[in-house]
């Protein structure tokens, strides 16, 4: 019994830990829907919910591109709903100079060093 209690515990814990830098999805349900990803840190996370801190970036409509909404922004979202894709984000990663790059057909999340996140798979128009 202890053994599967301690599992069920450690990989609860270990899926979004206080600290980590992430990366967060909204789901479209409409193409109308604007696009809404969220770059932050883990304040914490408990039972599917994750309490963040960071930035909103936006497609500007005019521009189609992904804009840094200025205000920092607490978020609490449930990673389990459906609704969101988490993308767990390297330590090394400067989340104050998160810019979004198209280069060719994809779409790279970068902070200007070798790292980026390609995001093109889940489409951005």
């Amino acid at each position: 019994m202890w053994g599967q209690l301690g599992i069920v515990g450690r990989m609860r814990d270990s899926i979004l830990n206080a600290g980590e830098k992430v990366h967060v999805i909204h789901r479209r349900h409409f193409d109308s829907e604007p696009h809404r990803h969220f770059v932050g840190t883990v304040n914490e996370y408990e039972d599917g919910v994750v309490r963040m801190t960071g930035h909103v970036f936006a497609v500007d409509p005019t521009t189609f591109q992904f804009v840094r909404r200025p205000e920092i922004r607490t978020r609490v979202v449930s990673v389990v709903s459906g609704e969101v894709i988490v993308n767990v984000l390297p330590p090394s990663v400067d989340l104050a100079k998160v810019v979004y790059r198209v280069e060719g057909t994809s779409v790279r999340v970068s902070d200007g060093s070798a790292w980026y996140l390609d995001i093109s798979e889940v489409g951005w128009r």
